[in-house]
């Protein structure tokens, strides 16, 4: 019973950002694309970034390196081995550091062959043999690609940029070489600025970008970073953190979220943005775990009631049984053995335990005795 009570008053102690007023929730996270549509196509390439677009998202995710020639090209991880060919193309060159090679070597990559093989995702029957063979053919795209698709569709890009490893050519001068590109291809209120690296001269030189910050911190020092966006996982936020920053004016893009559970908490905290593997979170439209607290109170109590009184029957279900059989079995045994108890079962009220013989009831003696009663 006191474990039972202490069920009960779990509800008490749990939270959720969808317990809420009505009329208080939010508008819905916009979606950023993580590597494109990754579902879809293979991740970083034009065809992931296309289709994208093509999903609906409202912008992109990506990462960014600098190839030894100075040129910024999209590619996630730090080597090319999981997602190209470099195996087959530049075999003593596998666990080589993506940003040691030239542009020229990383455009003789194919970058989509290894998502038909290997369906990270179980979409890859989904795609038409049109799709298939596009995908297949799939190369490494520039940043200056990427920054034309967003700017043509009118679309957000979010990065991150890797600073090149020691004895790069371009490893003091990378970030000038982005901005130089941003400032060509695409409008640079379309950017979140994630690098942290010189954050303070790079607001100087084009104050149009938005600022990202990628770790939480006091509403003091972002604002003296000049930051608009914080870039966090769905873990470490709360509605609280949220309306916090909200408050002045910062957004909050939570990432990786997926499910559909987790996108509507995400929309309940007031998340601004989510960055997103799954492009049918647009079809989303009110949270799925969306209750006022009313409503949490009567779910709770019914259903604590519902099992209290399901217990209780249980219990009396298994009283009443075993007071039946108790009664039955006893009646039973008493019925069947009644005529044998005295004369074949019960030794000491039969007298064949202790046998007498000159017990006037005594079987043995009234057999002695018979003869005797006989004689003149």
């Amino acid at each position: 019973m006191s474990v039972l009570f202490s069920l009960y008053l779990v509800p008490l102690a749990m939270y959720s950002p969808c317990i809420r007023e009505a009329g208080t929730l939010g508008p819905k996270p916009t979606l950023l694309g993580r590597r494109g549509a990754p579902m879809l196509a293979p991740e970083n390439t034009l065809m992931s970034f296309e289709s994208a677009v093509e999903a609906g998202v409202d912008g992109f995710e990506t990462d960014v390196t600098i190839s030894a020639d100075g040129v910024p090209f999209v590619m996630h991880d730090l080597t090319l081995q999981r997602t190209t060919n470099v195996e087959e193309v530049f075999p003593n060159r596998t666990h080589t550091p993506a940003a040691l090679f030239t542009w020229s070597d990383v455009q003789q990559l194919n970058a989509g062959a290894w998502f038909l093989s290997w369906d990270p995702f179980g979409t890859v029957s989904s795609l038409s043999p049109k799709q298939r063979a596009l995908a297949a053919n799939q190369t490494v795209p520039s940043l200056e690609e990427v920054l034309d698709v967003a700017n043509r569709t009118g679309r957000t890009v979010l990065f991150d940029l890797r600073q090149p490893p020691p004895g790069h050519p371009y490893r003091d001068n990378y970030l000038n070489i982005t901005l130089d590109l941003i400032h060509t291809h695409i409008n640079s209120s379309q950017v979140l600025w994630l690098p942290s690296d010189q954050r303070e001269e790079i607001q100087q030189v084009d104050p149009e970008l938005q600022q990202t910050a990628g770790r939480t911190a006091s509403i003091q020092e972002l604002q003296d970073n000049h930051i608009t966006t914080l870039n966090l996982h769905y873990s470490t936020m709360s509605l609280q953190h949220v309306s916090k920053y909200r408050s002045v004016n910062i957004s909050v893009n939570l990432y990786v979220v997926n499910q559909p559970w987790l996108y509507s908490l995400a929309w309940c905290s007031g998340a601004s943005s989510v960055t997103t593997n799954n492009m049918l979170l647009r079809d989303i439209h009110t949270p799925l775990l969306l209750v006022t607290p009313e409503q949490y109170s009567v779910i709770w109590v019914l259903t604590d009631l519902v099992s209290a009184a399901l217990i209780v029957c249980v219990f009396i279900f298994h009283w009443w049984r075993e007071r039946g059989l108790h009664f039955w079995s006893g009646s039973r045994q008493t019925h069947e053995t009644r005529p044998y108890s005295k004369f074949r079962t019960d030794p000491v009220e039969s007298g064949w335990g202790r046998w007498n013989p000159f017990h006037s009831e005594s079987p043995t003696r009234a057999l002695i005795s018979l003869p005797l009663d006989l004689n003149p």
